[in-house]
């Protein structure tokens, strides 16, 4: 287990996944060194509330020493679904997703501060876009960033999410895109200034769905709702439809007019947010994707196994991240740990990009279907 010290472990990715394993190496004394494209950890928000499923996510955090400090941040509440009727907006039966009971939610960025926060101030390396992974002549690998600057390892790990830059050395497999696309909107204190939409949407998530459009709400922390107008186009729609994205009432207009004949009280989710639209056209690598064992290198989460986001990505990845550093710890040739780690994380991944696509499907069904 020494050998570890002595490896040159580097992540490209400061995302849930990558900073799971060098959370797990640093709780066992092992260093690693993170570098990401961004300049800190605040420099973007970082997306929606997060159900964090007890049997991966969960299993991750504690790996990290982690899970009581989740916990204390997590909302059970969340955990709450309902399904209201697009056009009378009455409440439905709804089951929920299936995933496991214990399942609370946490806002993304919430998550990604505890695990920054477990790391060395120096552990990350931020402003660090990697360019290239070249190999060099006695095996070890060398990235190339933006900058100019080099660095070498012994292993480097693609945690560098959808359009990772480290996949090329292993795969020359590229996302492709579902057909879907995401429209999100938000609320701010949404309890005071959108108190009947806080009570339509409940303490967690609500939906409803018709003829191949969707509406999806999730309550995140500190009052906020972020909404999501899901459908099937082409990922630059509004482009051919003469809208801009900055234009909120062209915005506003252009989703009215999709979602014509559903309840009003539904409907001022897209016509009464906070701040601009954002497009998210979903993109999904595909499955099963696997590569050949290439010493010294190696992925995970999205840049291994990038599915739509219904709930399982960010607890895989997290997983993912636990699961390679404890096949580390436990393996002194870096290469038997990786084979180790893969013949767990592909198959896997397999199974879970393809229970993905078919609840992207009945998410938003095809509109042939």
């Amino acid at each position: 287990m020494n050998a570890t010290h002595h490896r040159r472990i580097v992540v490209v990715g400061a995302g849930l996944g990558g900073l799971t394993l060098a959370a797990v190496l640093h709780r066992h004394g092992h260093p690693v060194t993170v570098f990401e494209r961004e300049t800190s950890g605040n420099a973007r928000t970082q997306g929606g509330s997060l159900d964090i499923h007890a049997g991966t996510g969960q299993r991750a955090l504690d790996a990290a020493g982690l899970l009581d400090r989740f916990r204390a941040l997590a909302r059970p509440e969340g955990q709450e679904w309902r399904r209201l009727d697009p056009v009378t907006g009455a409440p439905l039966p709804f089951p929920g997703p299936v995933h496991d009971e214990d399942s609370p939610e946490i806002d993304r960025g919430q998550l990604r501060g505890l695990l920054l926060e477990s790391l060395p101030a120096d552990a990350v390396r931020w402003g660090r876009a990697l360019t290239e992974v070249a190999r060099l002549p006695d095996g070890t690998l060398r990235l190339h960033f933006a900058d100019g600057t080099t660095e070498d390892a012994d292993l480097v790990v693609g945690a560098d999410g959808a359009w990772s830059r480290v996949r090329p050395a292993l795969s020359p497999a590229a996302p492709g895109y579902t057909g879907v696309t995401f429209v999100e909107a938000g609320f701010d204190d949404c309890d005071v200034r959108h108190p009947a939409l806080a009570r339509m949407v409940g303490h967690g998530s609500m939906l409803a769905k018709a003829d191949g459009r969707t509406l999806f709400a999730q309550r995140n922390s500190n009052g906020r709702i972020r909404v999501y107008a899901a459908f099937r186009c082409a990922p630059d729609w509004h482009l051919a439809a003469g809208v801009r994205l900055d234009d909120r009432p062209a915005v506003r207009a252009h989703l009215s007019k999709l979602y014509d004949g559903w309840n009003q009280d539904l409907l001022r989710l897209l016509r009464d947010n906070d701040g601009d639209f954002v497009n998210r056209p979903l993109f999904v690598l595909p499955a099963p994707h696997t590569w050949a064992a290439t010493p010294g290198i190696t992925l995970l989460g999205d840049a291994a196994h990038l599915m739509p986001p219904v709930g399982l990505g960010a607890n895989l990845a997290m997983l993912d991240g636990a699961d390679l550093a404890h096949a580390l710890l436990a393996e002194p040739d870096t290469e038997a740990a990786v084979a180790a780690y893969e013949r767990v994380m592909l198959p896997r991944s397999t199974k879970a990009a393809l229970d993905c696509a078919q609840a992207l499907d009945h998410l938003v069904p095809p509109t042939d279907a």
